[in-house]
């Protein structure tokens, strides 16, 4: 009986150690250098600080370091991570090693896919509808360029493309159909593929494009972000295309379209569809310190709005938006 009540004591004693224990947190993103992930991480810092738990924060520019920074949280004593990973097609091998190092997992932005490209249901996500983005994008040039009485026969229309990535094709597809359905001619769209999503990339891709398609009057630009079609735009610039014949509206909202947008003079850089690096960023952090804590389980899959943000509305949409 004494050797009974001296285990369950030992027993209670290791639980309460164990729950006792340091909540450690790791975000990945495979971009660091990128304004929107450089937000995302702002905002998880203050969940860290909220909710007293610690925040590793890695940048994972390709599966390798990506491999290697999960069995680095590992040894770090974490209970877990978020991870925008430097490609979907990785999610397998996310899945296997958060299992193998015993560390719950929470995608973000880009959805983790199985080999035959399937969404991963075993990892929560939150991101957005890359489609329904992208057509407020579409819709948003579309109602500028009636705004400004532009003949759409005389506009060329950039699509900074990274396709090879599910969402930004999404997002990319949902601007020219909601072009397209404004009554834009298809064979005004021009796919510019970009090697990299920053915006040096985009501006090289861009600068072909128009290139070879000098007869358009006006231009137009959609991209997978902020960045890809501020890309188009500087290449825009250096052929002296400015903000009265150029409409461009990237994703995101994050600390580069807010540069943009505060300019004391317009650009081609029209607006960008906001979407919440908050959310994002806080909320994810919160979600897996709470299924850490046995506080409860993150949702399946989240998808978060956008609302255009303008230099005229930019402050109302950042409000609405809690930034």
């Amino acid at each position: 009986m004494k050797r009974t009540l001296l285990a369950t004591a030992t027993l209670c004693l290791m639980a309460a150690a164990h729950a006792a224990e340091p909540v450690k947190i790791g975000f990945l993103v495979k971009q660091a250098e990128e304004p929107w992930f450089q937000d995302e991480w702002r905002y998880a810092e203050q969940a860290a600080k909220d909710k007293g738990f610690t925040l590793v924060k890695i940048g994972v520019p390709n599966g390798e370091k990506m491999m290697a920074a999960i069995d680095n949280l590992a040894a770090q004593k974490a209970q877990g991570f978020v991870i925008c990973a430097p490609d979907v097609k990785l999610g397998k091998a996310v899945e296997r090693s958060a299992a193998r190092n015993n560390l719950k997992v929470i995608s973000v932005d880009d959805r983790l896919v199985d080999g035959s490209g399937k969404p991963i249901a075993s990892i929560p996500h939150m991101g957005i509808s890359g489609y329904a983005i992208g057509k407020q994008v579409g819709e948003g040039i579309a109602a500028e360029i009636k705004a400004r009485k532009w003949n759409m026969a005389d506009v060329g229309a950039i699509r900074v493309a990274y396709d090879q990535l599910p969402t930004a094709k999404e997002r990319t597809m949902g601007a020219v159909d909601a072009l397209k359905a404004a009554g834009f001619p298809a064979a005004n769209v021009i796919d510019a593929p970009q090697a990299k999503t920053d915006t040096e990339n985009a501006f090289n891709a861009a600068n072909i494009a128009l290139t070879k398609n000098a007869r358009f009057k006006h231009w137009v630009a959609v991209g997978l972000n902020d960045e890809a079609v501020l890309g188009a735009v500087r290449a825009a610039e250096g052929r002296g295309i400015k903000a009265d014949n150029m409409v461009g509206v990237g994703i995101g909202g994050a600390k580069a379209a807010e540069n943009e947008l505060n300019k004391p003079a317009p650009t081609g850089f029209f607006g960008s569809v906001m979407i919440s690096a908050k959310e994002h960023g806080y909320q994810t952090s919160v979600n897996l310190y709470n299924w850490i804590t046995g506080k409860g389980v993150p949702p399946a899959e989240v998808l978060t709005k956008g609302m255009l943000m303008t230099r005229a509305n930019q402050a109302d949409v950042r409000k609405q938006m809690g930034q």
